[in-house]
């Protein structure tokens, strides 16, 4: 990711600074520590929007994320990202975080309608937006050396640029969702808690994927697609998440019989109910943000029609080819 600035310059902090990093790195392992005691021993004492699991993980993947992008905003200078981008990625980060670390998981776990409403949060709302705010150079601004020294290592480039590729992207970004939902699948899932991690993982990263290769805001030269195919793919995914949506959803078996072997949460809601809402809810809110995504995508290509070669600022600047692996 080409930044203006030169890196290593913004590593020479003074002592002060590192003295309030390392006091902002306890305070978040303090807090963690904290969180996790309340919900382990003293759980019903607390409100709804505290975690009924507490995760350490998902704890910490947020506030780096939002202590890296906090930092790369006072780093950023004249290449500050628009406030709409900026608030785009805090109301994509801060939704995953609602849907996973509050007691909404606790209902998701107990119906499947809201499992569904969750996973369109994690897998299409939350990474869209997030993408849209298009934060990369930001969070590399504020990331410490350590970590941009990751994110720009070989394997994590072929990495990326393997999952940029419009039909490895498509197929991942369908399958998944698919995959998850086989009823044998799901039930062992949302048994196993380290399944179920590794399956709410696996939705939250390849939707930032993909929604990060269909939102690109660059050119064709820069983002390796062009703006045609990005719209293609956008719409392209719709048709078989309107497939699995209907086939649950006009189901006349209980597919997902954990959810009454758990009990759930509102009995009055009965099984094919459940299961019927859930599909039109893999149907209906995806296919809708397939269409605002072509908007975007739209939207992005006239933007990147009005920039001129000669134009040395705004967005048509941004360069990631070290983090895409192109």
């Amino acid at each position: 990711m080409t930044i203006s600035r030169p890196i290593d310059d913004q590593d020479a902090v003074s002592s002060s600074t590192r003295a309030r990093d390392a006091g902002i790195g306890l305070a978040v392992v303090a807090a963690s520590l904290i969180l996790w005691w309340l919900c382990q021993f003293h759980a019903a004492a607390l409100p709804f929007w505290a975690p009924f699991e507490f995760s350490f993980s998902w704890f910490f993947a947020t506030v780096l994320a939002g202590w890296w992008y906090a930092r790369g905003l006072a780093r950023a200078g004249d290449e500050r990202p628009a406030w709409w981008r900026a608030a785009s990625f805090v109301l994509g980060v801060a939704a995953i975080y609602t849907v996973l670390q509050t007691r909404f998981e606790y209902l998701a776990e107990h119906m499947f309608f809201l499992n569904r409403a969750q996973h369109v949060v994690m897998h299409h709302l939350g990474p869209l937006l997030i993408a849209l705010a298009w934060p990369w150079p930001t969070l590399l601004r504020g990331m410490p050396k350590s970590a941009r020294r990751i994110v720009a290592s070989r394997w994590v480039g072929r990495f990326l640029h393997v999952m940029r590729q419009p039909f490895i992207a498509a197929f991942f970004f369908v399958g998944l969702i698919a995959f998850w939902l086989v009823p044998s699948i799901h039930f062992r899932a949302m048994l196993d808690p380290t399944l179920y991690l590794a399956m709410n993982w696996s939705m939250v990263a390849d939707g930032i994927l993909f929604w990060s290769l269909v939102l690109d805001p660059r050119d064709k030269a820069a983002a390796g697609i062009s703006f045609g195919l990005r719209a293609a793919l956008a719409i392209g995914v719709m048709f078989p998440q309107i497939l699995i949506g209907a086939i649950i959803a006009f189901s006349h078996a209980d597919l997902y019989r954990f959810y009454a072997w758990c009990g759930r949460i509102y009995p009055s809601i009965g099984p094919l109910d459940d299961q019927n809402y859930g599909g039109l809810i893999i149907w209906i809110p995806p296919a809708m943000m397939s269409v605002v995504s072509l908007l975007l995508v739209l939207n992005a290509l006239r933007l990147s029609e009005e920039i001129t070669p000669s134009s040395g600022t705004g967005e048509g600047r941004v360069s990631a080819s070290s983090w895409t692996g192109r």
